[in-house]
């Protein structure tokens, strides 16, 4: 697997987990910390997916064009858990769109 060695993919996945790591905060915030382990687990490894995602895009882009596209990879991505979760975390599931773009601003970067 040697487009896991791209500084790229490095970036994105990193960015990912930290990003996933504020959803936690945010979740369990938000729930008063009564979200559950597995919900939690779920929420960050999506982020990583997202990262996972991202990363993996190699296609050079204008500014503009790399936050629409985050926003849509964002989109997907976290769709794939607001359904999984029963459509019930709609903060999350936006926060995935934002999230996106900036994984990929900050992956466009640090790319080089």
């Amino acid at each position: 697997m040697e487009f896991l060695k791209t500084r790229r993919m490095r970036v994105s996945l990193l960015c990912g987990a930290f990003l996933g790591v504020v959803c936690i905060v945010g979740a369990l915030v938000r729930s008063g910390g009564t979200a559950g382990i597995p919900f939690l687990f779920a929420l960050w490894f999506n982020r990583l997916l997202m990262g996972m995602v991202i990363g993996a895009i190699n296609e050079q882009a204008k500014p503009s064009g790399l936050i629409i596209r985050g926003a849509l990879i964002g989109l997907v991505v976290s769709f794939a858990f607001y359904s999984a979760a029963g459509f019930g975390d709609v903060v999350s599931f936006l926060a995935g769109i934002v999230y996106g773009s900036i994984i990929e601003l900050v992956s466009r970067r640090y790319q080089m």
